[in-house]
C-alpha cells in the first residue's frame, strides 16, 4: 500500500508541478521560463533537498515516461494537416536534416573530446540530438550507456528550447521553415513542444525535422562514429 502511495505521490506531484509552471509561463512568458525546465529544476531541488534517489521518484515518473511515446506520435496530427506545405519543400527540408545529422553527431563528439571525456561519453554524446527513445538504441549501438544518452538529450531538448527563440531574434529567422527545423532537428520533442507556440506550420516542419533526424542519427551515427574514431 505504501509503494502505491509513493507512486501516485510522484506521479501527481509532477502534474501538479507542470501546470502551476505552465501558467507561470503563461504569466512570464520568457524562454528560461519554459515548464519542462522550471518543473525539472523544482523536482531535482526536492530530491537532492531530501536526500531522495532517482528511483524513488521514478516509482511514479515513470508513468509520465510512458506517455513520451504517444506524445511523439501525437505530433503526426499538426504534420497530416500541413502535408501540402512539407510536400513543397521536400528538398530544403531533406538537405536541412542531413546537414543537421551530421553536425550535431560531430559537434557532439569533437565538444566531448576537447573536453578529455573518456571514450564512453564520447560514444554516448552523438545521439543528443535525437529524441529519447532513439537516442537510448543510438547509444547501445555506439556503445555508449543509455542512460546518460538521456541526460543529453535532456540538455539538447531545453538547451535548444530556451535560446532557440533569442538566437532566431539575434540572426533575424521569422520563416516557419527555419524555425521548425532548427527545433525539431536540434531540439527534437521538446523542440517541437516550443515550435507549436509559434503556430501550426512550425510545429508541422519541426516533426518532420524530429523524425528525420531520428532516422539519420540511427544510420549515419555509428558510420560516423566508426570513422572519426
Amino acid at each position: 500500500m505504501l509503494v502505491v502511495f509513493h507512486m501516485l505521490f510522484w506521479f501527481l506531484l509532477t502534474l501538479i508541478l507542470y501546470v502551476i509552471f505552465r501558467r507561470l509561463y503563461q504569466l512570464l512568458p520568457y524562454p528560461f521560463m519554459i515548464p519542462v525546465l522550471t518543473c525539472t529544476v523544482f523536482l531535482v531541488f526536492i530530491l537532492t533537498s531530501f536526500d531522495l534517489s532517482y528511483d524513488v521518484y521514478f516509482s511514479g515518473g515513470q508513468w509520465i515516461d510512458a506517455l513520451l511515446g504517444p506524445a511523439i506520435v501525437a505530433l503526426a496530427f499538426p504534420l497530416y494537416q500541413q502535408r501540402k506545405l512539407i510536400s513543397k519543400y521536400k528538398v530544403e527540408i531533406l538537405a536541412t536534416v542531413l546537414t543537421s545529422s551530421i553536425l550535431g553527431i560531430l559537434t557532439g563528439y569533437w565538444l566531448a573530446l576537447m573536453s578529455g571525456y573518456n571514450e564512453l561519453i564520447t560514444s554516448t554524446i552523438i545521439s543528443k540530438n535525437v529524441t529519447t527513445p532513439v537516442a537510448m538504441e543510438v547509444a547501445r549501438m555506439t556503445g555508449g550507456e543509455p542512460a546518460i544518452a538521456v541526460i543529453f538529450v535532456m540538455i539538447a531538448g531545453i538547451g535548444g528550447a530556451v535560446t532557440g527563440p533569442w538566437l532566431f531574434n539575434i540572426i533575424g529567422i521569422s520563416n516557419f521553415l527555419g524555425i521548425g527545423m532548427a527545433l525539431g532537428g536540434a531540439s527534437h520533442a521538446i523542440g517541437t513542444a516550443k515550435a507549436l507556440e509559434y503556430g501550426e506550420e512550425e510545429a508541422a516542419v519541426s516533426s518532420v525535422g524530429l523524425g528525420l533526424c531520428a532516422l539519420c542519427v540511427s544510420v549515419l551515427g555509428p558510420i560516423i562514429l566508426t570513422w572519426i574514431s
